[in-house]
């Protein structure tokens, strides 16, 4: 091959090699944007291969992007800044939780900025919180027959309820109810919560272990 076949070759190969370049920027931000999307309205923490799953892309790539999103996030990648909140992991995924160092402010503005009333489902939803901890989200749907997602989200938001373990066998978050609860309620214990039995049309005991009325 002449000295010119061998400059076009090689002139090609550095136009492919950008190109290639170009391509796969986008294709990273993409990933790391989508993942975003999804932390944004996740409730539960989310495993790599739901993750995965979610965005079509395979698990090594949605593992490199959440490290370049907690890099981000943390302040730790070039030309970053601290965030108010974190990508933490928990119970074997992610999730988005609110920077440890910001919980007094976050907590006060919940509980005296935004003193709105709690609906009638939240009130429900509280309820069977307070009288079946710890419990889980799906718990609390099958007791109310309704989805819980959004109510929960609001009672965590008002510091009503809070994560207290996760299920062993399904890696379920249980919630349970907070001291600010107690305040509001007037109470020292739980244990000075009424009998929801005298309430009830045919209970005697309230909730059984199956989480039914009874």
């Amino acid at each position: 091959m002449t000295a010119d076949g061998e400059t076009v070759a090689e002139t090609a190969e550095t136009v492919q090699a950008a190109e290639t370049v170009q391509t796969a920027e986008p294709a990273t931000v993409d990933v790391d944007r989508a993942l975003e999307a999804i932390f944004m309205v996740a409730d539960e923490p989310q495993g790599l291969v739901a993750l995965a799953t979610a965005v079509g892309r395979p698990v090594a790539v949605v593992r490199q992007a959440i490290e370049r999103l907690v890099d981000d996030y943390d302040g730790v990648a070039p030309g970053s800044v601290r965030r108010g909140f974190e990508l933490r992991e928990v119970a074997g995924g992610w999730r988005f939780y609110v920077r440890g160092d910001w919980d007094g402010l976050v907590r006060d503005f919940v509980t005296t900025q935004n003193p709105s009333r709690l609906s009638q489902a939240a009130l429900e939803t509280l309820s069977v919180i307070a009288y079946k901890q710890p419990i889980s989200r799906g718990a609390v749907a099958s007791i109310r027959a309704v989805n819980v997602d959004s109510v929960v989200r609001t009672l965590l938001s008002r510091g009503l309820i809070t994560e207290v373990s996760t299920q062993a066998e399904t890696g379920a978050i249980l919630y349970g109810t907070t001291d600010l609860l107690l305040t509001q309620l007037g109470i020292n214990s739980l244990d000075e919560l009424p009998r929801i039995s005298p309430l009830l049309d045919d209970g005697s005991e309230g909730f059984d272990e199956t989480g039914q009325v009874r």
